[in-house]
């Protein structure tokens, strides 16, 4: 199975991924070149400063991502979901989480410094529980020279951060566990993480 190796930004096995997690946590990209093999970090230049990924020769092809973030808000609050929504003092939750989802989408790249701004086609946010979690799944969908993974992961991550933000007040025993890229196609590799 290959995964999201988030130290070369490409789908590789886990075995080779906690290998460069290891590797990447003693020494930086550019000082050890020999462990990485033909691999390398794609917004750092040869002398081991930052740069945007120049995508000027890539073709434009159809371009998605999906992310997720898991929310543990504890038995208390998941007590107060009526109807498949949880409504505080500040309104409805998933609905807010919802729409922050979407805006954060919208505004990757002035978050991100070298994220390239697209013009997303699409993007949807879903919220449910599962397993007494609150889950948020993101995705992005946009035809471009540069994928849309850090577009569905921000949506993921700002519907999760809003989740805590509208909840807060009811407890502050809440985790935002987990926000990870489950899938993405069209660009060199695809990658799907099951």
């Amino acid at each position: 199975m290959k995964v999201l190796c988030p130290v070369i930004n490409h789908c590789i096995s886990i075995s080779e991924c906690e290998k460069l997690l290891i590797d990447f946590r003693k020494f930086r990209p550019y000082q050890r070149k020999d462990i990485y093999e033909n691999k390398k970090f794609t917004h750092v230049d040869e002398s081991g400063l930052p740069k945007m990924v120049d995508v000027s020769g890539k073709a434009v092809t159809l371009r998605t991502a999906k992310a997720q973030a898991v929310i543990d808000v504890g038995d208390e609050i998941l007590g107060h979901i009526k109807n498949e929504e949880l409504v505080t003092k500040k309104g409805p939750v998933f609905q807010t989480a919802i729409i922050a989802g979407v805006l954060g989408a919208k505004r990757t790249a002035e978050l991100i410094p070298f994220c390239h701004p697209v013009g997303l086609d699409d993007c949807q946010v879903k919220i449910h529980v599962k397993q007494k979690k609150i889950i948020v799944d993101a995705q992005a969908v946009v035809q471009a020279k540069t994928g849309v993974e850090m577009e569905a992961l921000t949506a993921a991550s700002i519907a999760a951060l809003t989740i805590y933000d509208m909840c807060k007040a009811l407890s502050h025993d809440i985790t935002i566990e987990n926000i990870r890229l489950m899938e993405k196609t069209g660009g060199k590799k695809d990658c799907k993480r099951k």
